[in-house]
């Protein structure tokens, strides 16, 4: 039995499956989030009173069954922040996992227990969900690589939703080769040896994020700048950061609530104030708020299809800071939430394919370099990544 040196692990879970033999993942090992179904083993979704925490799952979720045939071992289901309504990685129910790059901060959520188990090299990868950033926050934050897929193209069946406009599985490595034998199998598709012959720098993003950030991820421009033909800066955001951010949170948190309400209203369930209180607030927005967000999900999907024309791709800081403290007040969160969130809801709002990179600390703390492509370029971008590490 595999070893929990980072407290990543669902307490009182024991899973261990053998992947297919002689498969492309075979000797690799991974844990699921615990949204994900495996079957004979309850789907907790960090919350004591889910109904998923009571009935075994029948069959394995689709990702799970995957990662299986592909020859991958799963050896564990990791901790989630609860229901998924996280981007920190603090649990009050299950605690917070151990971040192994820096110790005395958070792992990044909702995928915290996932990106934990892969920092911590208790496994090899590690499946995780995104909807609002919950796995290119954790990438970032314990030095990992991460994914977001393009929206809708792999199946969810088996996974439990948050908010099904933005929701999508992703993974995580430690290494680029690693995380390159992964994406072949999740995406069905060889990664290709040709990669993009534009980049653009996202200047926003970078002016929006810590003063120190932009020195940090330079060295990671300047190495992609060896791999492409031409740089070009430009505004990813024209109505601004916050304005797409506040786009997206209205339009997750609303779907977020109807996923929830039955079980809400009908249980009661025990919950941290800080989850009960976003819940609560989503279901009172307006719809002339959410035909609003509508409309500028619109907009954002037209701006990025610009900017993205084939063999493009946009770079931008994966989170505005570095891993912040463990335990800190929500006083003190909350703001952060928002910073972060500015980085991060292109992805649910516009459904384009990103791939957090590692190899950047500010004062010893990782932080990641995403690249962003048009959709259905996920593999392209994980070709990228792997060029890069082989670069450096």
């Amino acid at each position: 039995m595999m070893q929990d040196t980072v407290g990543a692990l669902v307490p009182g879970s024991s899973v261990h499956i053998e992947g297919a033999p002689n498969g492309p993942l075979s000797g690799l090992t991974f844990v699921a989030k615990d949204l994900f179904d495996v079957a004979g083993h309850p789907t907790g979704g960090g919350n004591p009173d889910w109904p998923g925490n009571h009935e075994p799952a029948k069959r394995h979720a689709w990702a799970v069954q995957v990662l299986l045939d592909g020859g991958a071992d799963l050896v564990g289901k990791a901790i989630t922040d609860e229901v998924s309504l996280g981007i920190l990685g603090e649990n009050v129910f299950h605690g917070t996992p151990v971040n192994s790059a820096a110790p005395d901060r958070v792992p990044g959520g909702s995928s915290a227990g996932s990106a934990a188990a892969v920092a911590a090299d208790m496994c090899d990868i590690a499946l995780g969900t995104d909807t609002g950033g919950s796995v290119r926050v954790p990438a970032s934050f314990c030095g990992l690589y991460g994914i977001r897929p393009t929206h809708g193209r792999l199946e969810l069946g088996g996974m439990m939703p948050q908010a099904p406009s933005s929701d999508t599985t992703g993974w995580f490595a430690r290494d680029a080769k690693t995380f390159a034998r992964a994406s072949a199998v999740m995406l069905a598709e060889d990664i290709p040896t040709e990669l993009p012959d534009r980049l653009i720098v996202a200047v926003d993003a970078f002016g929006f994020a810590d003063g120190k950030l932009h020195a940090a991820l330079l060295p990671i421009i300047e190495r992609l700048g060896e791999l492409v033909e031409t740089i070009e800066e430009e505004v990813m955001a024209p109505p601004g950061l916050s304005t797409w951010a506040r786009a997206q949170r209205t339009l997750q948190s609303h779907e977020g609530w109807l996923t929830f309400k039955d079980w809400l209203e009908t249980t009661n369930p025990a919950m941290a104030y800080s989850v009960a209180r976003g819940l609560a607030t989503a279901a009172a927005i307006p719809e002339a708020e959410r035909d609003w967000a509508n409309m500028m999900r619109q907009e954002a999907r037209t701006r990025l299809d610009y900017l993205l024309p084939p063999n493009t791709v946009l770079c931008l800081p994966t989170t505005p800071f570095p891993a912040p403290m463990k335990g800190l007040p929500i006083n003190q969160t909350d703001p952060l939430r928002m910073q972060i969130a500015c980085l991060c809801t292109h992805g649910g709002l516009t459904g384009v394919p990103q791939v957090s990179i590692p190899g950047a600390t500010i004062d010893g703390l990782p932080v990641g370099m995403s690249i962003i492509g048009r959709w259905g370029t996920d593999a392209q971008l994980t070709a990228l990544a792997l060029a890069m590490e082989n670069s450096a």
